[in-house]
């Protein structure tokens, strides 16, 4: 038979010190190479995470800056695609706007970049006493889905982190093929703790896809604490694989076969009424 698709899922805690987090990162990859992983996946704010909106921007850099590079490179030292979740770039229009964009990159083998998904709903959330955060402050929403992208895993739907709120956006790609959806995220542990896991598993289940989802964990900074619980779940809606706590990797393999008897076995996608779906209250 053949041998099943390895991926290795990524989690970490950034800080705002670039370098330190790339060395974390790279630790991650390499070892996931040396295990047979032909898709290596990092969370959102591989690159860092700021204290604050002003470092933030202070840090960030373009698509096409040094740390983008290294991470081509060590794309191709290792022999693996990189799914890069959660990059504060600075796109084109930043000397005019001062404000970045939160970007999903993939990098096949050889270090080229294949795609890159910005961010579209972005996180402004009020929770009284426990959880403030404005990402629109400082963050332009993004303006497109991006196409699923087919790799040695399967065809790969890229969102990141308070997009798995938007089954809109999970649908949308496994309409257009996706076989694979990619959450990195970096969940507080307020919201993780009630809705991470839940979340996840629903995306998988409605869509019959692998969910994979790499995640911050920890104190990423005095203010700031993060989640945890990588994980991968499976067209069933089974967790097969976590993360424990701290910094490590998981791995899973992707069955496509499994994914396709699923869909074969309840076939809600050929039983969808979009001819009924949003005419609720219109007049005929």
């Amino acid at each position: 038979m053949a041998t099943k698709p390895l991926v290795a899922v990524g989690q970490v805690t950034s800080t705002p010190d670039k370098e330190r987090n790339f060395a974390a990162c790279a630790g991650l990859v390499r070892e996931a190479a040396q295990r047979g992983a032909c898709l290596v996946f990092l969370p959102e704010g591989f690159d860092y995470i700021g204290c604050n909106p002003a470092q933030t921007l202070g840090l960030a850099e373009g698509l096409d800056g040094p740390l983008m590079g290294r991470y081509a490179e060590l794309a191709r030292d290792c022999g693996v695609w990189l799914s890069l979740g959660g990059f504060h770039e600075r796109g084109r229009d930043w000397e005019t706007t001062q404000r970045i964009y939160n970007c999903h990159v993939l990098l096949d083998s050889m270090g080229q970049r294949v795609a890159a998904y910005r961010k579209t709903h972005l996180c402004d959330v009020e929770l009284e006493g426990r959880v403030s955060m404005k990402e629109s402050s400082f963050t332009n929403a993004g303006t497109e889905i991006v196409a699923p992208v087919s790799t040695p895993a399967g065809k790969l739907g890229l969102s990141i982190c308070y997009d798995v709120r938007f089954p809109e956006l999970s649908l949308a790609l496994q309409r257009a093929g996706a076989e694979i959806l990619t959450y990195p995220s970096a969940f507080t542990v307020h919201t993780g703790s009630a809705h991470w896991e839940v979340l996840l598993r629903a995306r998988a289940i409605e869509n019959q896809c692998y969910v994979v989802a790499a995640a911050q964990t920890g104190k990423n900074h005095e203010q700031r604490t993060s989640y945890g619980h990588s994980l991968v779940v499976d067209p069933w809606g089974a967790v097969v694989a976590q993360c424990h706590e701290g910094p490590g990797l998981c791995y899973a393999e992707i069955d496509l076969e499994y994914l396709h008897r699923v869909r074969r076995e309840i076939p809600v996608q050929s039983h969808r009424r979009h001819d009924l779906y949003g005419t609720i209250g219109l007049a005929p």
